[in-house]
């Protein structure tokens, strides 16, 4: 198998919006953090829980419905051992959207009663929504208040400030710009968020990129190759490029002399699997 590289990417604006989300803390009652559900581990930034220390937190698993469902309800349990409050979500389709809301009012039960004892009662509970870019958040928001006025880009880095948004009499939400942290400790972690499309395409090397996934998929998921490219059998040793190459010359990616064009077939292998076309896979399981 190949070798994982470092990948790493902070733009400027995203060491300004952890100082904003530093000072604005002190505004909100708690936080939710969106992760994606295919790599819950890898799309959880660890800055964030230093950030956050005592604020209570929901995890939203989004984009649960391109995740392995079995795999997220494990997730899901994991979280609640931990004493946090978890929930899967589509942000795209609303699909347990609903459900947000009513987990926070139970995550913050204590606190509300605490208001209405001191004649408070009503007050808008403030939310701070966190997550790595292009996880879902503005299409949590836009969800949520009806109102589609959060930016939605389906590419990293598209919202740039902090802005809030109300959510009918008794919430507002506090949107941030996604929030990678400036090195990847763990290589892995940075090749995920990559497979998800986390990370800017443009600073990739895409090939490579694509031929490690293929490793990943054929070791944890072979079906799902087989059926989306039509192999009859995996190639041995399940080597990036040979399935790379072999992806290719299925779906006809043939340049002069019958070579494979790997950069295409690596730009339409990742495209898919971000697209969920591969079926509902989680590259990351709970306790392992």
């Amino acid at each position: 198998m190949s070798e994982a590289q470092s990948i790493q990417w902070y733009p400027g604006h995203m060491a300004k919006t952890k100082r904003k989300i530093e000072q604005d803390l002190k505004l909100v009652d708690a936080v939710a953090e969106l992760v994606d559900a295919r790599v819950p581990v890898s799309s959880r930034n660890p800055l964030l829980a230093t950030l956050i220390e005592n604020k209570p937190r929901i995890i939203l698993l989004n984009k649960s419905d391109m995740a392995d469902a079995a795999e997220t309800t494990r997730w899901i349990a994991a979280y609640k051992q931990e004493g946090a409050w978890a929930l899967a979500v589509d942000c795209k389709s609303g699909k347990g959207v609903n459900g947000f809301v009513p987990l926070v009012r139970e995550a913050l039960k204590d606190r509300i009663a605490q208001w209405e004892a001191k004649g408070m009662a009503g007050r808008a509970i403030r939310i701070m929504v966190v997550g790595i870019p292009n996880v879902g958040k503005s299409s949590l928001i836009n969800k949520l208040t009806r109102g589609g006025k959060a930016e939605v880009e389906d590419r990293p880095g598209v919202t740039r400030q902090n802005r809030w948004f109300r959510v009918g009499k008794g919430m507002d939400l506090l949107d941030t710009p996604g929030v990678l942290w400036p090195k990847f400790e763990d290589p892995i972690a940075g090749e995920r968020l990559a497979f998800t499309g986390a990370v800017r395409d443009d600073i990739l090397d895409v090939e490579w990129l694509a031929m490690r996934l293929l490793e990943l998929l054929a070791a944890e998921y072979p079906q799902a190759l087989r059926q989306r490219y039509k192999f009859e059998e995996l190639p041995q040793p399940l080597e990036g490029a040979a399935l790379l190459e072999l992806v290719g010359r299925k779906r006809g990616m043939l340049v002069s002399g019958g070579e494979v064009d790997t950069l295409r077939a690596a730009t339409m292998l990742l495209d898919e699997f971000r697209a969920g076309k591969l079926g509902r896979i989680t590259l990351e399981k709970a306790g392992r």
